[in-house]
């Protein structure tokens, strides 16, 4: 299916003259305050030749916060790392800086799994 048409949901025409077709479009739930935020950091290692990446996962709320959160995450370990998925991946074994970071910007739930 292409990419212009992933938002139909199935109705080609009409014969109503009063129909109104409404978008499914996906809402982009809002972003939660990091005290409620329940973030998992955890290392992985499957499928990435043997490096080892810290992911972040479970944030709640708009991509361009997540993006934001990832970008800051990345310079402060100092690495690389994308946002992608829903999951935020950092390169190599960050889960304790990444934890302190998170826990100093008040994420208090966040946990390492």
């Amino acid at each position: 299916m292409s990419k212009k048409n992933k938002n139909f949901t199935g109705i080609v025409f009409s014969t109503n003259p009063d129909f109104k077709y409404e978008e499914l479009g996906e809402n982009e739930p809002e972003t939660l305050s990091p005290a409620l935020q329940q973030i998992k950091v955890r290392l992985e290692t499957k499928h990435r030749a043997g490096k080892a990446v810290t992911l972040i996962e479970n944030f709640i709320g708009k991509e361009e916060d997540k993006v934001a959160l990832g970008k800051s995450l990345k310079s402060f370990c100092g690495t690389g790392g994308s946002v992608k998925d829903g999951e935020i991946l950092v390169q190599g074994d960050q889960r304790d800086k990444i934890l302190q970071w998170l826990h100093k910007k008040g994420y208090t739930k966040a946990c390492k799994v």
